[in-house]
């Protein structure tokens, strides 16, 4: 059975190596591209898939919305998150709204190709890296940012980076009503009274780089 692989991942080169690899298996077929949330929603209804690889760095919204997005339209869907983040908060958020697997893309090409039959089958994986990561954050405690909704992640991560209301309602297609009503979650999840806490916040748990911002 020819597994049929929806490749959603913003770097061109990047998708084409991944293309290269799968097409010299005999049971693996490329049957669409993406480079946005928007993109891997639009090539699933026209393309179908089985398994969708999802990279978490994507054009506007996340790979964390494009998963959401796939899923609620093909619930059978199996997905697999390829990303540099081996970050708990967001594996623990992939996992959340539906992913099977997660790798960090510091995996040997044999470790991706093994995961991929393991995800279509139904079974969970993660990468040595991942799993190094996931258990330390349990001994450390609860990830603070495991109490918010993979809703209340993505705002709070496109508000660190400096999208305003406006911007992110429009890349959620969501209003800005409930983008604000997130906000106000997220503030009292985080026990955040202000913008520079929540910044602080965003930085500890590495959805920015605190280095690159601003003061």
């Amino acid at each position: 059975m020819t597994i049929r692989i929806l490749l959603v991942e913003d770097h061109a080169v990047v998708r084409n190596g991944y293309r290269r690899l799968f097409d010299a298996e005999d049971d693996m077929c490329v049957v669409g591209e993406a480079a946005s949330a928007d993109e891997a929603y639009a090539r699933l209804v026209e393309h179908g898939a089985d398994l969708a690889i999802v990279d978490l760095n994507l054009r506007g919204s996340s790979g964390i919305d494009a998963i959401r997005r796939m899923l609620a339209r093909e619930p059978g869907l199996r997905v697999l998150v390829i990303s540099m983040h081996d970050n708990p908060s967001y594996v623990t958020q992939a996992m959340r709204v539906g992913a099977l697997g997660y790798l960090t893309k510091n995996s040997e090409p044999a470790e991706l190709l093994d995961a991929i039959h393991d995800v279509a089958a139904g079974r969970r994986v993660l990468s040595p890296d991942v799993a190094q990561a996931l258990a330390g954050a349990a001994l450390d405690g609860e990830a603070l940012l495991s109490r918010l909704t993979s809703w209340e992640f993505d705002v709070l991560r496109l508000a660190a980076s400096g999208e305003s209301p406006c911007a992110i309602a429009s890349t959620m297609h969501l209003s800005q009503k409930t983008i604000h009503n997130h906000m106000s979650a997220i503030r009292q999840k985080l026990d955040a009274d202000n913008d520079f806490k929540l910044l602080r916040l965003a930085a500890r748990y590495g959805l920015i780089d605190w280095s690159a911002s601003p003061a």
